[in-house]
């Protein structure tokens, strides 16, 4: 059975745009999994741990037919095969994929928490969930709106669009 999946991409070392791009054509290629929407790309100064660079950051939504203790390892090695490296909780990070929300189901183990528990206070993560979000306003397992959420936030920290990224299948979908 094939389940809409939202993950949020971020980089803040490296090159970003193209850690984002490298990211995305990993995911595609992972077999049972096919990225359907991209969003804008968006500028964000840096969460938690503030002495590090800003970060890009996008979220797409792909279709998989992994479970999502799959879906989570399919994940992780494409982290680990970009070289990502895990130090500093909210330090820097080549590439960083977080599971957003996986169809309608929520999974509460130690490892792996979805919906994503702070995905409703992060502007980074709902202004591009908004640009994918396909489905009707009110987010699963939420009880607002997405855009009400994104209205209420506090944005101590600003969202800026930086652009869109072509991540160069020719094949796959284009940001929308």
């Amino acid at each position: 059975m094939t389940v809409r999946v939202y993950l949020a991409l971020g980089s803040n070392i490296g090159d970003r745009p193209q850690n984002l791009r490298r990211a995305v054509q990993l995911l595609d290629a992972t077999e049972t999994i096919s990225v359907q929407k991209l969003s804008a790309v968006y500028e964000t100064e840096p969460v938690g741990y503030e002495e590090q660079p800003a970060f890009l950051n996008m979220v797409i939504a792909a279709d998989t037919e992994l479970t999502p203790s799959q879906l989570l390892e399919a994940v992780l090695a494409v982290e680990t095969q970009m070289g990502r490296v895990r130090t500093i909780r909210w330090g820097p990070r080549l590439i960083d994929i977080d599971i957003l929300l996986y169809g309608r189901e929520t999974v509460n183990s130690p490892n792996l928490q979805i919906p994503h528990p702070r995905m409703p206070e992060r502007g980074f993560v709902l202004i591009p969930l908004r640009d994918v979000w396909g489905e009707e306003d009110v987010l699963p397992f939420f009880d607002k709106p997405l855009q009400e959420y994104i209205e209420t936030l506090a944005l101590d920290k600003e969202v800026h669009v930086w652009g869109t990224l072509d991540w160069g299948t020719g094949s796959g979908p284009s940001a929308s």
